[in-house]
This record gives C-alpha cells, structure tokens and sequence, in this order.
C-alpha cells in the first residue's frame, strides 16, 4: 500500500503568522526520505495555505510524484498546465468550508469535467477524480477518460458509531471492486488517522492512501520523519 502524504498544513501554520516558515518544500523532502510513496498539496483558489511559489518548488523538488489537489476553475487548471505535477486530482472547492466536505459531482458537471480532464491529460498529468463511493459518480468519471479515482473516506472517518462506521466501510469495500472491475485505479482518502486507516488499508484493490492533517498533527509532537514511518507501519 502507498502513502501519499498531504502537506497543506504545514503551509497552515506558516500562514497563521503570515511567515516564512515551516517551509513546504522542506517537509516534502523530509516525508519522502521517511517512506512517502507521493506528496500532496491542495492549491485552493484563495490560497489559504499552499500558494503559487509553493506548487512551484515542489514541482522542482519531489522526487517521487507530485500530487496536485485542486479545484476546476480555469486559472487553477492553467496553473496546472503551466507547472506540469505528476498527477492532477479533481476536488470540490468552496470558500468557506474547513475542508474538502465531499467528493466531487461528476454526473452533475460531466462536461466540463471532462473537457478539463482532456486538457490536463493532453499537457501528460495524470487526472484522478475525488469521488464519493458511488457507482452512479465512479460510471460518470470512467466515461470522462480519467484512469484514476480517489474514494472520499470522511464519511467512514467521521463514523459516530460502529454501526456507522461498518456501513460506510462497506461503502467503500464495494466501491473499490467495482471501480476496479471498470479498469480504474483505486486511491482513497480523508479525514483517515492512526486509530482508522488500518482498516481501510486492508481493503484489496486501493492502491494509495492520501493523508495529511493527522500526519502533521503527529509531526508536531515526533517530527515529520518519525510521523510518516509510523503511517507507513499501519498501512
């Protein structure tokens, strides 16, 4: 199982006090000497965290894959296009949610979508598409020519019950063979920590992890090194 990890909050803290420090980049480098498999960043519109200069140098400096989170407005795809990462992934964006609140609605913006698809594909990144485990969203991304998905796992993550937590799981475990049937590969994530991951770490056919908030809230009492061993271990 690969780990991707998610580095937008080291950028968070930098920006509470409008710093220059804890430098992205430097955390990058540090998680993949550590055993990270990709490096996330989520390039929001209102650049809350992650910034240009950001996505730039880690484009420069990761050595394994560059994993752009971002949303479908046309200056972020630009972006992408202009910088080339490893792998562009779709996700929903509002301005004022925490974070990401769900997978992206395929079905309803498939067009565009797919248009958006065609010009990263066509600049060679890799697309995937942040989905709910849906067969109705998982059809909708297959016929948009992206050859990966990422499950949204928040639902299982936020599960205030067993029961809950069962169900969603079950979500997940059917939309993975499903998708996987279809050809497409398989990453999933969100909201995933050190109590939950493992159980989804064992579910065939996902092929990657992308975590990152509970990663730096452990980093901050280990280090970022010994955070992401410690991941990696329970995946």
């Amino acid at each position: 199982m690969k780990l991707g990890v998610n580095i937008d909050h080291i950028a968070t803290i930098r920006q509470i006090r409008d710093a220059q420090e804890p430098e992205p980049a430097f955390a990058a480098i540090i998680a993949e000497t550590a055993g990270a498999n990709s490096i996330v960043a989520h390039l929001r519109e209102d650049r809350r965290h992650i910034n240009d200069r950001d996505v730039t140098i880690l484009r420069e400096v990761v050595r394994s894959r560059f994993n752009l989170e971002m949303s479908i407005a046309k200056d972020i795809v630009n972006i992408a296009c202009a910088i080339k990462p490893d792998q562009a992934t779709l996700v929903p964006e509002k301005r004022r949610e925490v974070t990401t609140e769900g997978g992206l609605d395929v079905a309803a913006g498939f067009n565009k979508i797919k248009d958006i698809v065609r010009k990263l594909v066509d600049a060679g990144i890799e697309v995937s598409l942040f989905i709910d485990p849906q067969k109705r969203q998982i059809d909708f991304s297959k016929k948009t020519g992206a050859k990966v998905i990422e499950l949204h796992t928040g639902r299982y993550a936020g599960a205030k019950s067993k029961k809950q937590a069962d169900k969603y799981f079950a979500e997940l475990t059917a939309a993975t063979s499903y998708a996987s049937v279809l050809g497409l590969t398989v990453n999933a994530g969100h909201g995933l920590d050190y109590y939950n991951v493992s159980r989804v770490a064992g579910i065939k056919k996902i092929e990657e992890l992308n975590i990152g908030y509970s990663i730096v809230c452990r980093a901050a009492i280990v280090g970022i090194a010994a955070a992401v061993k410690e991941m990696k271990a329970l995946i």
